[in-house]
């Protein structure tokens, strides 16, 4: 099927659900039928599955790829590209970039958006771990849409499926940059429970008078750290 566009950029016989600032309410536009609850998230809290989506918060959620899939198409699109970042036997990162048309958001002008994800020894069940590559793809393509189109809604491809896993983290994904490059020196992911390990070789460096700073004691999640404190890290990693 494909999509007839009207001066506006938008897909025409579809009934769009717009926020009060008159851009599109992308989380609205998800259909119930990709939607389910997130199971790790009331395990996590010892509180009892939900039989449905209604009354839920979005960080009791998770999305399908199918549902990604819908909304990209129906915000439209020209290309999608991935570039490899990083490919060991453990650890793969996968940046995706997307060529988004031109609607009335953008005054009809074409958008390029990108986005990071990986895959790892750490954050996969048993067997994902076969194809790290393809998952760490599908994340880094759900975390591209998702995040520019303001859906906060974690992918069900993003969690962390590995026997030893957390209630999946609720922030924004870091666009690529330092504090990617840093996740990757140390062989981590970006969820909660990688963070408390980071944590563990902060106190290594501090032991080994590598690396000492007051402030770590108040950083509880990879967005608390400073970008100043982010690149001297990596100088500290790679030289121990």
């Amino acid at each position: 099927m494909k999509y007839k566009r009207n001066e506006f950029g938008l897909v025409e016989g579809v009934e769009y659900k717009y926020n009060e600032d008159g851009s599109i309410n992308w989380r609205a536009m998800i259909p119930a039928e990709h939607l389910y609850p997130n199971k790790g998230w009331f395990e996590a809290r010892n509180q009892p599955m939900p039989n449905s989506t209604e009354g839920l918060e979005d960080y009791q959620l998770l999305i399908k790829l199918s549902g990604i899939k819908e909304l990209a198409k129906l915000r439209g699109f020209s290309n999608v590209n991935y570039d490899v970042v990083k490919c060991e036997m453990d650890h793969v990162a996968i940046k995706c970039s997307i060529g988004w048309l031109g609607n009335f958001e953008s005054e009809n002008q074409p958008i390029a958006f990108q986005d990071i994800a990986n895959a790892t020894a750490y954050n996969t069940s048993n067997f994902a771990q076969k194809f790290l590559e393809t998952i760490a793809t599908n994340r880094a393509f759900v975390r591209c849409v998702r995040n520019f189109l303001n859906i906060h809604i974690v992918g069900a491809d993003e969690i962390d499926t590995s026997n030893n896993k957390s209630a999946p983290m609720q922030q924004e994904s870091v666009a690529y940059g330092p504090l990617n490059v840093l996740m990757s020196q140390v062989k981590l992911s970006g969820s909660d429970q990688d963070f408390e390990i980071f944590k563990e070789i902060l106190r290594g460096l501090y032991k080994n008078n590598a690396y000492k700073n007051k402030d770590v004691k108040n950083w509880k999640t990879w967005g608390n750290i400073p970008k100043t404190e982010i690149t001297k890290l990596i100088k500290v990693l790679k030289s121990n």
